[in-house]
């Protein structure tokens, strides 16, 4: 049976009760976890009152600002895990980031500003983030971040995106490679299209959603439940043998030729 109780569970990204990253910290919770949840902090501390309040039935036992563009955010997060928990047995890696206009037009106009902010937040925050968790996780662990099609497929409307996507999965390979030894997992879920925040910026995501109704076997695209069901388990003993893999959530869409 799937358990988490006695985890500390790190999840970032939650932006909405829309967020992929909401879904799995429910899930999480739901098998015992114990819960440490990060924000992206603005000067008027909007999100911080919204993900609050949205994070509360979850009784977290953490609530810390974490932008991953500032080391010292970083470090301010990881020590206060130190101090308070001790250990940290699940890190979740729900951040991306690009600006709409380098989603959208010729790939080979992407801005240099662009492309570097897209791989900065998107990409490196995992390799950021895990090697922070990395002296933390002392009796092993598992990280899981979200990755998408778009980052072995040309998707339109997905551009920069889809090599942060790219880096993103090599960067797990790579993780999983160095921090095995210490019996730390690293794994990616692909999920299918759904309305978040962060894909409303991607054109014509309604258009890509119905495609996959159309088209995935199973003839629905997912939810965020779903994909926190596959977090979970990605996160608990019954998956101790998987590590460095790229699991698809995705109806079955990913095995599709047309």
């Amino acid at each position: 049976m799937l358990n988490l109780t006695g985890k500390n569970a790190l999840v970032t990204g939650i932006a909405n009760n829309r967020s992929i990253a909401w879904g799995i910290a429910q899930q999480l919770h739901k098998a015992g976890a114990n819960l440490g949840i990060t924000y992206l902090p603005d000067e008027r501390g909007k999100m911080e009152k919204k993900v609050a309040e949205l994070v509360e039935p979850l009784n977290p036992s953490l609530f810390l600002p974490c932008n991953v563009q500032d080391e010292d955010q970083i470090k301010s997060t990881f020590e206060t895990i130190r101090e308070q928990w001790g250990k940290l047995d699940i890190l979740i890696h729900c951040l991306a980031f690009a600006s709409k206009d380098d989603l959208s037009g010729d790939f080979s106009q992407t801005s240099r500003s662009g492309f570097n902010t897209a791989l900065e937040i998107s990409t490196y925050s995992l390799v950021q983030l895990s090697g922070a968790a990395k002296p933390l996780m002392t009796e092993g662990g598992s990280i899981v971040t979200l990755t998408y099609l778009g980052g072995v497929r040309a998707i339109p409307n997905y551009n920069v995106m889809g090599v942060a996507k790219a880096g993103l999965e090599m960067s797990v390979r790579y993780l999983a490679a160095e921090l095995g030894p210490q019996n730390i997992r690293v794994n990616a879920i692909s999920a299918g299209p759904i309305r978040t925040l962060a894909s409303s910026a991607v054109g014509g995501i309604l258009d890509m959603i119905h495609h996959v109704e159309e088209v995935a076997p199973l003839r629905r695209t997912v939810t965020q439940l779903e994909v926190g069901n596959t977090a979970a388990f990605l996160c608990s003993d019954l998956s101790s043998g998987i590590t460095g893999q790229i699991l698809y959530v995705d109806a079955g869409y990913e095995i599709m030729g047309m």
